[in-house]
């Protein structure tokens, strides 16, 4: 009886809540609808305001996933559409390039930093991050080769050492059979 009388007061304040508890939908227009199925095309442009940034990161994500198969027919497809179009094409070959291989890197990061202040207004902040985590990456590779480099080389003097204390051991003991012999 109690766990019923709970049950009825628990519905009949939905039932006063009335919509006021359920999420707000919102309901788009034909034409916002249209504009939202138009983004993500397969070579960013500066064109569309309401598909830049859409535009611009669903590239940015294919560029990350993709090989370096996918990477070779990407900037050649960016050179055959945006030919003209030299700062579209030149970001978006930095953004290609940026998950490449290391000597991308490079021409990624040169890319990125010749054509960022010709960018959108609303695209730049995109742009510097990407350029940004591209040097970063770039930093945290040199500094691995760089400690490679210092472990090859302890790996060596360890060796050299290792030679000098073996060739110490062979004299200690020669010296120490020498005492033991009247």
């Amino acid at each position: 009886m109690k766990t019923t009388k709970i049950f009825c007061a628990f519905f009949s304040a939905l039932w006063l809540a009335g919509c006021e508890l359920l999420p707000e939908q919102t309901h788009a227009r034909p034409e916002e609808a249209a504009e939202a199925l138009e983004c993500h095309a397969t070579v960013p442009t500066f064109d569309e305001e309401v598909c830049l940034l859409p535009d611009w990161i669903a590239f940015g994500l294919a560029s990350q996933r993709g090989d370096s198969t996918w990477r070779n027919a990407k900037l050649e497809t960016l050179e055959a559409r945006l030919a003209g179009r030299e700062i579209e094409l030149s970001l978006a070959r930095a953004v290609a390039l940026a998950w490449g291989s290391e000597r991308q890197w490079s021409q990624a990061a040169d890319l990125y930093r010749d054509n960022l202040h010709e960018a959108p207004a609303k695209l730049q902040p995109l742009l510097r991050y990407w350029l940004n985590e591209l040097e970063g990456r770039r930093s945290m590779s040199g500094q691995l080769a760089r400690a490679r480099g210092d472990v090859a080389a302890m790996k060596q003097e360890n060796e050299q050492l290792a030679e000098k204390l073996e060739a110490l051991t062979a004299i200690e003991q020669n010296i120490n059979l020498r005492q033991q012999s009247p």
